[in-house]
């Protein structure tokens, strides 16, 4: 059974997504025994109360430096014996030393096709902004594993999304996160429980 910890920001629909396929049983041997959140009042952390999965808050704006953040971050994950962490709307930067310790083992979801629209400051609303600012006809989400430099890891899956005419940023985000963000993360999630996926340089083989 996969250990699963999930670090969070918002709401956690994501989060939600997750929960549903265990529940479901679309995605099996997998677990999630811990969710962070960044903050205190967020939802996210009443779903996973909800769903009697201990919750705690672990604030970057707490620590003094981003390597006493991490330890605080490895300490916990190690008391719940987290195997992957999931980044589900997570804003916080992690530090050096986490991604080290969990090298290949922790999976992000971006809402946009990454290169496209991402790196630091584009969160939230920004990348579905930003999209149709520019006026592309596509956009997407990105589940992909996390080096220290911001949506930089080795991409797992992507899947274009389509911009509509009248989009609005809250109805492209809407729309990104059911048709593709609450389908991939489970699914990259999934492989990872069945050691289906290899990382190779930049590149991710899914076996």
């Amino acid at each position: 059974m996969l250990r699963v910890g999930v670090l969070v920001s918002g709401g956690g629909t994501n989060l939600q997504a997750i929960l549903d396929r265990i529940a479901d049983g679309r995605l099996q041997n997998c677990r999630v025994v811990t969710v962070v959140g960044s903050k205190s009042d967020i939802y996210a952390l009443e779903r996973a109360k909800k769903n009697s999965i201990p919750a705690s808050v672990i604030s970057r704006k707490s620590f003094d430096t981003l390597e006493v953040y991490d330890n605080a971050l490895l300490d916990h994950m190690k008391t719940y014996q987290v195997e992957l962490v999931v980044l589900a709307g997570f804003l916080s930067q992690l530090g050096e030393k986490f991604v080290r310790a969990y090298k290949n083992a922790i999976i992000n979801v971006h809402p946009s096709l990454i290169p496209a629209f991402c790196g630091k400051g584009f969160y939230g609303l920004i990348p579905h902004i930003k999209a149709l600012e520019y006026g592309v006809k596509v956009t997407g989400a990105t589940v992909h594993f996390v080096e220290p430099e911001y949506d930089s890891g080795p991409i797992i899956f992507q899947k274009a999304v389509k911009v509509m005419e009248g989009d609005t940023p809250e109805t492209l985000q809407k729309r990104v996160m059911e048709e593709a963000e609450w389908e991939l993360l489970p699914e990259a999630i999934g492989l990872f429980s069945e050691g289906r996926l290899e990382v190779s340089g930049r590149h991710v083989k899914i076996l």
